[in-house]
């Protein structure tokens, strides 16, 4: 830690990216707000509409028009993911901590007070562990994978970046909105800028109403974006790979040889089902490495393209409510 210098909050923003979530929104509005009161400090809820098709959007207009300009509603002219729409929620804050929060109650609100004191400790990132998770294997097992792959790229052994209950110094998330990437991991690329991080364990609840937005394919998506986003450790492991193939190859020609004039022609099909084999493999490996090539390549045409992020149609809770293309 930096001494002398002034680590205390003054306002707190929570960003929250909403899809389909009219059965826990009311609650978890009425929780958060709650919550950041017990905090002591200036504070605004930002929720960000992430296209959502049920009564979401209704649910956040009603909040922030009654809220005296604590509840701020950011809508999105469509669905973008949840990483763009928490960035548009970065864009509209104001607080110079910005916590994130999933909307489907998971994570309590309730650790907000915490998650700020343990900022004021003189922490850029504040992540959180989700103890005694309520998750199924399929989900758990993907997440640890993220976790182990996100510490070698960052070099900052944080245990849950799954997790998106974590709060950011404004610094940190300026910096993140300054970086144009269109493929982004926010845990990871807000780590990336931080000086000081620290976790602490949070309690997590099985989800109570509505359906997890993330399908299997979804979140082999998500994996892939998180590898192609940040590293390019699996072009260099694929270069390994068909390196140890060649030499491999070379090895397996010469033993085939060998076994021809030592046991004949008929010992291996005449050499039909071996040279099959080798063929599958080496094809295989081909297809996996044009596929990472492919994953990134197509990261450099969405980046050169250089479109927003996503579109706001409009912002209700502000003075000034006029909507942005950011």
């Amino acid at each position: 830690m930096m001494k002398n210098k002034d680590y205390s909050v003054h306002k707190v923003s929570v960003v929250v990216p909403v899809y389909n979530e009219e059965d826990c929104l009311k609650e978890l509005i009425s929780r958060s707000l709650e919550a950041l009161k017990k905090t002591e400090k200036d504070y605004e809820l930002i929720l960000v509409d992430d296209g959502s098709r049920d009564s979401s959007v209704e649910i956040m207009l009603d909040a922030a028009e009654k809220s005296e300009g604590k509840v701020v509603a950011v809508i999105l002219n469509r669905n973008y993911g949840q990483h763009s729409a928490i960035m548009a929620g970065f864009a509209e804050a104001q607080g110079d901590l910005v916590i994130t929060i999933d909307a489907d109650l998971q994570n309590p609100p309730e650790e907000f007070p915490r998650m700020v004191q343990k900022a004021e400790e003189g922490y850029d990132v504040v992540g959180t562990v989700r103890a005694h998770r309520k998750d199924s294997i399929l989900r758990r097992l993907p997440s640890w994978v993220v976790n182990r792959i996100a510490q070698k790229a960052t070099g900052v052994k944080m245990n849950d970046y799954g997790c998106m209950l974590r709060a950011y110094r404004a610094p940190v998330v300026k910096a993140m909105l300054a970086c144009n990437e269109r493929s982004t991991f926010i845990p990871v690329l807000g780590n990336s800028f931080a000086r000081n991080t620290c976790e602490i364990d949070v309690g997590h609840n099985k989800r109570e109403t509505g359906t997890s937005k993330y399908s299997m394919i979804k979140l082999i998506n998500l994996q892939f974006n998180l590898l192609t986003c940040m590293t390019t450790a699996p072009l260099r492991m694929m270069s390994y790979i068909g390196g140890l193939v060649s030499f491999g190859g070379i090895l397996f020609g010469l033993l085939v040889l060998i076994f021809r004039f030592v046991w004949g022609a008929q010992w291996a099909g005449d050499g039909v089902f071996t040279l099959m084999a080798f063929v599958f493999i080496i094809a295989g490996i081909q297809l996996m490495a044009l596929g990472l090539v492919g994953e990134y390549l197509g990261r450099m045409y969405y980046d050169v393209r250089a479109r927003p992020r996503y579109f706001v149609e409009m912002i209700v809770g502000r003075k000034d409510e006029t909507p942005e293309n950011k």
